[in-house]
């Protein structure tokens, strides 16, 4: 089994593809849909490039890509893509109403000290807000999977409780 947590762009999963490997990719970063998965799909289809003449590649096989839910990273992705201190504020109203907040912080504090945070720069506000935020909350965790406020389809459920062993 190969386990490879920084996948880029899927050089490792190729060639443990191509040497009939079973292998994991992980990739956090967003070109997971333009770079690695195109490259693996092109594996399938006999791509030539790498091991594949040494080996006599042919192509075939399959692989299994899926994304983690998100539930607070939607509010960090919409807070970093913010330009304006007025996007920003409508980013706010969704971390109060929607957002897991971090424990630590005194929710009523940071609504009396919303002048103070008006005076920082742009910068300087998206850092507060994403840490105001539930870091260990960024995606959705498989034991909420059947929580009715997630909206997972039937098919999404079933997927999580193969890919995870059953229950």
């Amino acid at each position: 089994m190969i386990l490879d947590f920084f996948m880029g762009s899927a050089t490792t999963q190729a060639v443990a593809h191509k040497m009939k490997r079973q292998y994991i990719g992980i990739e956090q970063m967003n070109y997971i849909n333009t770079i690695s998965v195109p490259r693996l799909q092109k594996v399938i289809k006999g791509d030539q490039s790498g091991i594949s003449k040494d080996i006599e590649w042919q192509g075939g096989g399959s692989f299994v890509y899926a994304e983690l839910a998100k539930e607070n990273q939607e509010i960090v992705d919409k807070i970093i893509n913010s330009n304006t201190k007025e996007e920003l504020n409508e980013q706010i109203d969704a971390l109060l109403s929607n957002g897991v907040l971090n424990y630590e912080v005194d929710f009523n504090e940071f609504i009396n000290t919303k002048k103070e945070f008006n005076e920082l720069k742009l910068e300087e506000q998206k850092e507060v807000l994403i840490r105001v935020l539930d870091s260990n909350q960024l995606y959705v965790n498989y034991s909420d999977i059947e929580d009715t406020a997630y909206n997972f389809t039937e098919d999404e459920i079933a997927f999580n409780h193969s890919f995870y062993g059953g229950e």
